[in-house]
């Protein structure tokens, strides 16, 4: 149905029931990606771009908010209960918050990164290649490639290496 609203979806895509998507059109899914039962897609602008890469999974009830870009690399994880946006509200004093414009920045994540369940990424976000965000982190700066970080605020608590798993 999305892709008959002008959403580019690939080859064995997995969208399962009462997923949402807001403005199907700025939407691209990667062949073989799944998006876990109420996953929203809400894209807030006319212009606004949501792009999942190939063989990613997006779990359940996970919402990416966007109103200028979202970019999520190839075989990427996204555990259920995230939020992903790439804006936030002004916060000046002389104004009302209601009176302020949205404050819009893309966020990246790259391939092969792994988000744990409950993770909130904030505007302008960058999280390189390898990266591994623990549960119920936020994250308001770039992660670097392969960092493991985790908290609120998430920081860097190790780094993944190659070797003999634990």
């Amino acid at each position: 149905m999305w892709s008959l609203q002008g959403a580019n979806i690939g080859r064995r895509v997995v969208i399962e029931a009462d997923c949402r998507v807001d403005r199907s059109w700025g939407v691209t899914i990667g062949e073989r990606s799944r998006l876990e039962r109420g996953v929203w897609l809400k894209l807030v602008s006319n212009d606004a771009c949501a792009q999942i890469g190939k063989f990613c999974y997006i779990g359940a009830g996970t919402e990416l908010d966007v109103s200028d870009c979202i970019v999520i690399g190839n075989h990427t994880v996204i555990a259920p209960g995230c939020f992903v946006t790439d804006h936030d509200h002004g916060t000046l004093a002389e104004l009302r918050i209601d009176e302020q414009s949205c404050v819009a920045v893309p966020v990246h994540i790259g391939s092969d990164v792994w988000i744990g369940a409950g993770v909130c990424i904030l505007r302008g976000v960058t999280i390189g290649d390898g990266a591994v965000i623990g549960a119920g982190a936020v994250v308001k700066h770039d992660i670097s490639a392969y960092d493991v970080v985790a908290g609120i605020p998430a920081r860097r608590i190790g780094v993944r290496s190659s070797g003999i798993q634990p």
